[in-house]
């Protein structure tokens, strides 16, 4: 429905004077489409520590990375445009997977790149040589045990700002602008001690 640009004004104005908030219907249904719940709240990564992120990981054009929690999609864009390889980004929220596919659209990566809905504990995620995360310690915790069971050995795992615990230490750390990142290898002995 189109609306005289002239009425639209007085109708503002008429709503403004009488103490009333107007919110674009695209922003009610942003709003409407966020999930009641999440997990992780999100807070976009510098491009900085996302470019030290896939150095750490060692991203080739022959990686498949996976990012967990992508939110914009970033550091899957940048994986497919800077090191060319394949990259699947992972959000529950539905708002942030459809920002994920427009900033590949405009990177001209979509081709190299997928991103869906979903929750990052329902993933299979063995596909994966590299795999990202920005998450909270409690969750790279509960994940970590599915980490170790489902990545093939020699995978990367690199995570900004949380660690996995001292089940876990980190092979590599580095700062960037204050930021801390870590760096960890699938091995043998993480997938028996899945089996333990």
């Amino acid at each position: 429905m189109h609306t005289d640009p002239r009425r639209r004004t007085l109708l503002l104005s008429a709503a403004a004077t009488a103490g009333l908030s107007i919110v674009p219907a695209r922003a009610l249904l942003a709003q409407e489409a966020e999930p009641a719940r999440l997990d992780v709240p999100y807070v976009p990564t510098p491009q900085e520590v996302v470019d030290r992120m896939l150095s750490m990981g060692r991203v080739g054009k022959n990686d498949v990375l996976y990012d967990l929690g992508c939110g914009d999609g970033r550091i899957v864009v940048t994986a497919a445009k800077v090191h060319g390889a394949r990259g699947t980004g992972i959000d529950l929220n539905p708002v942030r997977i459809a920002e994920a596919k427009e900033n590949a659209k405009k990177a001209g990566v979509m081709e190299r790149t997928t991103f869906r809905v979903g929750d990052l504990f329902e993933t299979d995620v063995s596909p994966a040589s590299v795999v990202t995360l920005y998450l909270l310690p409690t969750v790279n915790a509960k994940l970590r045990p599915r980490l170790w069971q489902q990545l093939k050995v020699g995978t990367r795992v690199v995570s900004h700002a949380f660690d996995m615990g001292p089940e876990w230490p980190p092979e590599q750390t580095a700062e960037v602008d204050g930021r801390t990142i870590y760096a960890w290898t699938i091995s043998q002995a993480n997938k028996r001690a899945v089996k333990a």
